[in-house]
This record gives C-alpha cells, sequence and structure tokens, in this order.
C-alpha cells in the first residue's frame, strides 16, 4: 500500500517503530481503555439527545423498534469494518478499502466525502456548543464557538493521546448520564416518586394511541434521525492506524455495540417513554430535558444542558481528529495536495487539522451571518455523505471476503457472522433509508446536494489524472 512508504525518519531503529509507530507514521498511543470510550462514545452524540424529540413525534413508541432494528444493521455494518480492520489495520480505513477493493475513484470519493462530513458536523456541533453556553452565560455566541475550535484544536495537535485521553472523559460524561436517567427513571416506576410517579407505567408503550400511533409509514420516516444518531460509530475503525494494540482492542471495542445500542437508545427511550407518554413531548426539545422538567427535578435541565454540550464538544473532537488524518491519507495516495502529508513531531496531522479547524470556523461564521435555511440545508448533506462511508465498508466486505474465500488474501482473523447475507442485508437497509429520504421533503435536500457533490469529485478526479496518469492513485492496484 502507498501510506506504508511514510518515512519513519533516520533516528528510528526499525524495532522501535514497529512497537510505537505504525505503518503511516502515527505514534501508537492509544489504549485499550481510550479505543473502548471512543467507541462507546461514537454512539452517543446530539442525534439521541436532541434528534430524538423529533422521531418521537413522528413515530411514537415505536421509535424503540426503529432503533432496535437500525442497531442491529449498525452491528452488522461494524462487524464488516471489523473483518476488514484484522485484515489490515490502517488510519485511512474506509478510504483505504475502497481504494483497494472497489476501485481507485471510490477510494478518493470515500476519502473526501468522509472528509466533508465531519467538517459540516464540526461546524454544527461547535455551533450547537457555543448555544448551550448561552443556558448560563449572556456571551456572543460566536465568542464560544471561537474559543472551543481553539482548544479543540490545540488538543488534536498536541499528540494523539491527548484526544484520546480528552475524548475517553466526554465520553464517560454522557454515559453517566445517560445510566443515571435509567436509574433515576426505573426509581420512579417502581417507587412512584417526583411529579412524574402517579401517571409514570410502562403501559404508555401502547395505551396512548398504539404502538404504531401513526402507522407503519410514520415510523419508516424516522430511519432518517435514527441512522443520523448512529453516524460517527465508525470512527473506531479511524483510530486503527494509532492504536497499541489494534488486533486486540478493536475487536473487543466492536463486539460492545449490541450492548451499548441496548442501554444507551433502547434502554434510554423505553425508560422515559414510560415515564413520560409520549404526546408530552415536543419535536424541537431534547426529550431528556423534557423527562426531567415533567418529573419536576429542578436540577434536571442545567445537567441535560451540560451532557449535552459535551456531546457537542466530543463530536468536534472527534472531527478534527478523523479530518486531518483523511486528508493524510489522500495526500500519501496522491489523490491530495502533498502538503497534507506533514506530520508534527508527536505525529499529529499538521496542515490538514488547520485547514479543516479554519473551515470549521468560516462555518461559525456563516452560521452567524445567515443563521437562515440555506445552513440547515448544508447540515442535512451530513447524513448522506456519513451513510456513503457505511456503504464503501459493506462493498469492500463481500469483495475482500470473496477473495480471501478463494485463497487471493489472507482470510482475517475476526470473519463477520453471517456474511455475506448480513452486508447485503445492511445495503438493503440503507437503501431503504436513501428512499425514505427521498420521500421526506425535509431531508430531500440532502439528496440534491449529492449530485453536485459528486459532480465536483468527478471533475476534480479527471483534473488530477489527467496530471498524474501513471500514478497508481489512478491506475488501481
Amino acid at each position: 500500500m502507498t501510506s506504508a512508504k511514510v518515512d519513519k525518519g533516520p533516528e528510528e531503529s526499525p524495532a522501535a517503530a514497529a512497537d510505537t509507530t505504525s505503518a503511516e507514521g502515527y505514534q501508537r498511543a492509544l489504549g485499550a481503555r481510550q479505543i473502548q470510550m471512543i467507541a462507546i462514545g461514537g454512539a452517543i452524540g446530539t442525534g439521541l439527545f436532541l434528534g430524538a424529540g423529533k422521531a418521537i413525534s413522528k413515530a411514537g413508541p415505536s421509535l424503540v423498534l426503529a432503533y432496535a432494528i437500525a442497531g442491529l444493521v449498525i452491528f452488522f455494518i461494524m462487524r464488516a469494518l471489523g473483518e476488514l480492520l484484522m485484515y489490515r489495520p490502517v488510519a485511512g480505513s474506509f478510504s483505504e478499502y475502497a481504494r483497494e477493493f472497489i476501485g481507485p475513484f471510490a477510494g478518493f470519493v470515500t476519502g473526501w466525502t468522509y472528509w466533508l462530513f465531519w467538517v459540516v458536523t464540526g461546524i454544527t456541533e461547535v455551533t450547537a456548543a457555543a448555544q448551550y453556553m448561552t443556558f448560563w452565560f449572556d456571551i456572543p455566541q460566536w465568542v464560544s464557538a471561537l474559543i472551543f475550535t481553539v482548544i479543540l484544536y490545540g488538543v488534536n495537535l498536541i499528540s494523539v493521546k491527548l484526544f484520546g485521553e480528552l475524548e475517553f472523559w466526554f465520553s464517560m460524561v454522557k454515559v453517566t448520564a445517560i445510566v443515571g436517567m435509567i436509574l433515576i427513571c426505573a426509581g420512579i416506576l417502581t417507587l412512584g416518586f417526583s411529579d412524574a410517579g402517579d401517571t409514570a407505567s410502562v403501559t404508555h408503550l401502547w395505551a396512548d394511541g398504539g404502538f404504531f400511533p401513526h402507522g407503519i409509514k410514520g415510523t419508516l420516516m424516522t430511519l432518517q434521525i435514527v441512522m443520523f444518531a448512529f453516524l460517527a460509530v465508525e470512527l473506531v475503525g479511524v483510530t486503527a492506524g494509532e492504536s497499541k494494540d489494534p488486533k486486540t482492542v478493536l475487536p473487543k471495542a466492536i463486539n460492545t455495540v449490541p450492548w451499548r445500542i441496548a442501554v444507551f437508545y433502547i434502554g434510554a427511550l423505553v425508560m422515559i417513554l414510560s415515564v413520560v407518554s409520549w404526546t408530552e413531548f415536543s419535536p424541537d426539545v431534547s426529550p431528556f430535558v423534557e423527562a426531567f422538567q415533567k418529573m419536576g427535578l429542578g436540577l434536571g435541565a442545567g445537567i441535560v444542558n451540560f451532557v449535552v454540550l459535551t456531546a457537542a464538544l466530543s463530536s468536534c473532537n472527534s472531527g478534527m481528529y478523523s479530518t486531518g488524518r483523511m486528508l493524510r491519507d489522500l495526500a500519501l495516495n496522491g489523490q491530495g495536495p502533498r502538503v497534507f502529508t506533514r506530520l508534527t513531531r508527536s505525529g499529529t496531522p499538521l496542515v490538514g487539522t488547520t485547514v479543516s479547524a479554519a473551515l470549521m470556523l468560516v462555518g461559525v461564521w456563516i452560521n452567524y451571518q445567515w443563521p437562515g435555511d440555506a445552513f440547515t440545508y448544508v447540515v442535512s448533506f451530513a447524513t448522506i455523505s456519513g451513510m456513503w462511508a457505511w456503504i464503501m465498508i459493506l462493498i469492500s466486505q463481500l469483495r475482500y471476503r470473496r477473495l480471501a474465500d478463494r485463497g487471493v488474501l489472507p482470510q482475517s482473523g475476526f470473519r463477520a457472522p453471517g456474511a455475506p447475507y448480513t452486508s447485503v442485508f445492511a445495503l438493503a437497509f440503507l437503501g431503504l433509508v436513501i428512499v425514505m429520504m427521498g420521500i421526506d421533503k425535509d431531508a430531500r435536500i440532502s439528496l440534491y446536494c449529492a449530485p453536485l457533490w459528486a459532480l465536483i469529485l468527478g471533475v476534480s478526479y479527471l483534473v488530477l489524472k489527467a496530471r498524474n496518469p501513471a500514478n497508481k492513485a489512478f491506475t488501481g492496484r
């Protein structure tokens, strides 16, 4: 692979490089504790804390079923990714696998699309974090956004270990908050305390208009929101090039996906929908904030606001981490400007991270100047671009498995169970989500943006290929 040619530097011995440095030149500084929490935190974000309100209004209690089915699909995707990671753990995993098993253009599109996904997500999350700060402090939104961006940029440049440690504590806050919410709801259901104690009952799951109050179509229309909530769960794959022991740590992290979804999504939703009827939630307000208010717990709103702030900063932190590495992977393979290959002494991608952080700041400024529908339309692109990475993972795994079964490539030590059938099912499900996005007028704009982005990438690819016709990044393996 192209990225294996990175110069380690004359002062480093091959033995030392094998222990502390990945093939791409990164420092293997992320330990098992950090990888596990990054994997857990990737499944808990603002899509759950805020997006669930709109989904509840559309689907009612059946949203639980939507999360359960989507969660199963996410597990299939993650196991497909795990099989590829154990075959070849690299930092630019999605782009690398698409390039190897589908073709140079697929790798080019995947790398740049995943980069754009995190830039757009970073813009929305740092802006949201600034908005959450107004809950406590009367300060201009742009000031908070600037401070947060600069701090997270500095963290990502200092060292990958510091990024991992910060993400560990961000994830710890989110996990603790949801577990605490579940325990409080369980206490209300069994002991009957708080203002909601007299009316709390699991019968809310089917008594207030039925389990499908808006029919099956209402549940299907929430699929985009549900899948958006799961975006970033694949981030654990980007850490492969910087994990101390990827072939041991990554399978363990991926195998925790089912219980993470069962507890943090299904468990949390079952509890709040049992304590408070789904009919009492507003689509524009976090259901977790409203649940605390209905319970009469005065500190609840402030606590949840802090948790949502943490979730937004966590997502922005992950965005800066992944964008720099995606740009560097593209540059190493000749599909991006060579300047993006530069690393700091601590092994972090300097230029790629800097450019991505600068674009996030531009986005905050745009949001400050024109906070209307145009910005909302840009945000809607995040879902379709994030799902593109999942589609590439599944297709790459199917092609890898075919070659491995024929003996052309070595078998992975972490085979996806049920593949290829589970991978085909996951692809069909993602296709259904895209169809539902086309039906939903609020989500349709993202499908309009996708062809425009594809056109930009197609023209850029042809220009680069014309300038470098002999480069194997454009000719294939």
